[in-house]
């Protein structure tokens, strides 16, 4: 098939997206035109194959129970509590409580599986107390609009589970992968932090708490703690399947939340709605990726492009230096889902093809989603921290704020390509 005649295609899918089309019509309208232009109306018999075997395959029961155990531990207050037990161990740090927003971001990550969610959570917490220390409005929206990306890199996430799912990868091992790049990229965050802080002349500090106190409120890290180590603990020892340790963290959320005081019919009401529109909308989004994976797949687009990228003569390292940059510049106008769903048919087999690991592939994918969310202008955190500022500023500050941490993103990319082994070497221990 011409490249001409592909590209053209993946522009239209992208300018109906960029019309204000939603992300499921967008891809399924290009698959079922392309199939019927391919295949004639034949190719509609072949749909409803597709749609009922996405609807009924069990992995995908895994993504309302991680929504709905994001939102368990969102509305019980249990990441309000958490926020001031880090801040009492990290508020010393120069920094101050900017080193807390991260860490509270990182540790929300590790049970929520959403950047959007751990951006607005941690930032409707941290930012009315960071204004009133008179710490910088555009340093702390940064933060927060960063940290927020950790969300879908520290597992459980669910663009791993929809990578997964598009690319037939363990979404176990990927959920494995994640932890050590999700922990050394905290650790980067905080590295700036405490420079970026000391080259300023103005270094802020928290006041010191005693011990006796720090030890104390030790205790509301333990719900996030206990979640985390029974979800990937039991992946890891192959315990459970990803779906089963997805309901066994459902479980300890509920738990906690009934230890807190707070389980009540109005509480599992608002989680389990919230949870089935947002899974309502993955799940519509993942059929459309499936029905155009299907079109791809039956016109052979996806083995044309790999002999085209072929006979340009790129390296895997050229390739994923390419895709840096490709996007790069994608991030700036799609939201995270849109990009997964409406590039990976594409890019993987061609990465796949040129040696590339899938499992290394899909934590960059989720690298460079990162990316998006705090690249404008539609960077998604960007907007959530700037909308949940108390002073009502302009979004410069949040847009300035988090290009260090852009840039450390694409550092740290550049890190894992040299060495592959920070993302591949837990999974292979499993």
């Amino acid at each position: 098939m011409n490249v001409g005649i592909i590209s053209l295609a993946f522009v239209a899918m992208l300018a109906m997206m960029l019309v204000g089309l939603p992300i499921a019509v967008s891809m399924a309208l290009v698959g079922i035109v392309g199939g019927i232009a391919a295949y004639g109306i034949p190719f509609m018999d072949t749909i409803a194959p597709v749609v009922w075997g996405v609807q009924n395959e069990n992995l995908l029961t895994c993504v309302p129970l991680f929504i709905l155990l994001g939102e368990l531990l969102l509305r019980s207050g249990i990441a309000d509590r958490m926020y001031i037990a880090l801040s009492a161990w990290l508020g010393r740090l120069p920094g101050g409580l900017l080193h807390t927003n991260i860490g509270s971001c990182a540790l929300f990550a590790a049970t929520s599986g959403s950047s959007v969610a751990t951006a607005a959570t941690v930032g409707t917490v941290a930012l009315p107390s960071l204004q009133k220390r008179g710490y910088s409005m555009r340093a702390s929206l940064g933060s927060l609009a960063a940290g927020g990306t950790l969300g879908i890199l520290i597992p459980p996430s669910v663009n791993m589970i929809v990578y997964g799912s598009l690319t037939n990868t363990s979404i176990g091992k990927l959920f494995i992968a994640g932890i050590i790049p999700g922990i050394l990229l905290t650790l980067c965050f905080m590295a700036w932090i405490v420079l970026s802080s000391v080259l300023s002349g103005k270094v802020m500090r928290e006041e010191k708490v005693p011990l006796a106190e720090r030890i104390r409120v030790l205790r509301y890290l333990v719900p996030p703690a206990v979640v985390f180590g029974i979800v990937m603990g039991s992946l890891y020892f192959g315990i459970a399947t990803t779906t089963e340790s997805a309901a066994l963290g459902v479980l300890a959320a509920l738990f906690f939340v009934w230890q807190s005081g707070k389980l009540s019919k109005e509480l599992l009401r608002t989680c389990f709605i919230s949870s089935a529109r947002v899974s309502g909308m993955i799940l519509l989004i993942m059929v459309a990726a499936f029905i155009l994976n299907l079109t791809i797949s039956l016109t052979g687009v996806a083995e044309s492009m790999t002999k085209w990228v072929a006979g340009l003569g790129l390296s895997a390292t050229g390739l994923i230096l390419a895709l840096i940059v490709f996007y790069l510049i994608l991030g700036m106008f799609m939201d995270v889902l849109s990009m997964q769903v409406a590039t990976i048919p594409i890019t993987f087999p061609i990465a796949t093809a040129l040696g590339v690991d899938p499992i290394w592939f899909g934590i960059f994918i989720v690298l460079m989603c990162e990316l998006g969310l705090i690249t404008p202008p539609v960077g998604m955190n960007l907007f959530v921290v700037h909308g949940i500022r108390p002073d009502k500023g302009g979004i410069e500050d949040a847009i300035w704020g988090a290009l260090p941490y852009a840039l450390i993103m694409i550092l740290f990319t550049l890190l894992i390509m040299v060495v592959p082994q920070l993302v591949t070497w837990l999974p292979g221990q499993m």
